[in-house]
C-alpha cells in the first residue's frame, strides 16, 4: 500500500481523468467550431432575443451581446455547461474519496498504514484539487488554441480567471461531498445532498434576478460569487473567489473533525 495517499489517488484515477480530459477537449472544440456562424449570422442573435427572459436566465444567464466571443462562451459554456461538468466531476471524486473507500472495504487497509485521519482526509482532498485544477487548465488550454484559430480574441488571462472561478466553484461543491461522505460514510447520500445544494445554488443565482422576493437571497449561492462578476469580460474577483476559498476551507474543517471522532466501517 502506498504511504502516498495523494500519488495512489492520482493513479488510480488516471483512466478516469484522461476521458473527462478528452472530453472536455472535445467539448471546447466544438463549441468553438460554431462560433464563426453565429458571429456572421445576425439573425440568430434576433431569434435567440425572442426567446422569453426566464428561458435566457436560467440556461444562458444574463447576456448583452451573444455575437462577442464573451457573451457566446458565457452562454454556451459558462454560465451552465462547464460549471455543471467540473461540479459532476468534483462531486464524484470528493464522495467517493472516503465514503468509497468505506463501502468498498479498503478503508481499514489505508488507516492500516501509520497516518493519522486528518492527513487521509487532506491527501483525498489534494488530490481532488489537483484532478480538477487539471481539468480547467485542460479546457483553459483548448479554448486558448481554438480561440486563437477561430480569430476570437480571447483575453487569455480572463479566460483562465472564469475557468478558474470554475474550478474554485467545483471544489467547493466537492468539499461538501467530501464532508458528507466522512460524517456519514455513504457515498450515495453525499452525492445526494451536494448535488441537490449545486441545483438549488444555480436556481436561485439563475432566477433570482427575474424575482423580486429571490434577489435578496442570490448572495447564498456559491454561483453567485463564481459568475456574477462575469469574470470572461472583468477578470477575476478577489472577493468572489476568496468566498468560494472560505466555503472550500469551512466543509474541510467539518470534513476532519467528523471523520477524526466516527467510527469506520472496516
Amino acid at each position: 500500500m502506498l504511504r502516498n495517499i495523494i500519488l495512489k489517488t492520482l493513479r488510480d484515477r488516471r483512466r478516469s481523468l484522461l476521458f473527462w480530459g478528452l472530453g472536455f477537449v472535445v467539448l471546447a472544440a466544438i463549441i468553438i467550431a460554431f462560433y464563426p456562424v453565429i458571429r456572421d449570422a445576425t439573425f440568430i442573435t434576433e431569434y435567440l432575443e425572442s426567446f422569453p427572459e426566464e428561458f435566457m436566465a436560467l440556461f444562458a444567464g444574463e447576456i448583452t451581446d451573444y455575437a462577442s466571443a464573451e457573451g457566446f462562451l458565457n452562454g454556451e459554456l459558462f454560465f451552465l455547461m462547464y460549471p455543471l461538468l467540473m461540479l459532476v466531476f468534483s462531486i464524484g471524486f470528493g464522495s467517493g474519496a472516503i465514503a468509497g473507500e468505506e463501502e468498498r472495504r479498503t478503508l481499514d487497509l489505508l488507516l492500516s498504514n501509520p497516518l493519522n485521519r486528518w492527513r487521509l482526509v487532506m491527501e483525498k482532498f489534494a488530490a481532488m484539487v489537483i484532478c480538477t485544477l487539471l481539468l480547467a487548465i485542460v479546457f483553459w488550454a483548448t479554448l486558448a488554441i481554438g480561440g486563437a484559430i477561430a480569430d476570437m480574441g480571447l483575453n487569455l488571462l480572463r479566460l483562465a480567471a472564469v475557468c478558474f472561478s470554475g474550478f474554485l466553484l467545483a471544489i467547493a461543491y466537492g468539499t461538501v461531498a467530501l464532508a458528507v461522505g466522512c460524517s456519514r460514510g455513504k457515498r450515495g447520500l453525499s452525492m445526494g445532498v451536494s448535488g441537490a445544494l449545486g441545483v438549488y445554488g444555480y436556481m436561485l443565482n439563475a432566477l433570482a434576478p427575474l424575482i423580486d422576493w429571490l434577489e435578496p437571497f442570490q448572495v447564498a449561492s456559491p454561483f453567485y460569487y463564481y459568475i456574477d462578476a462575469n469574470p470572461l469580460s472583468n477578470g477575476l474577483d478577489p472577493l468572489h473567489a476568496a468566498v468560494l476559498i472560505g466555503l472550500t476551507i469551512f466543509f474541510l474543517v467539518i470534513a476532519i473533525a467528523t471523520f477524526e471522532r466516527r467510527d469506520v466501517a472496516v
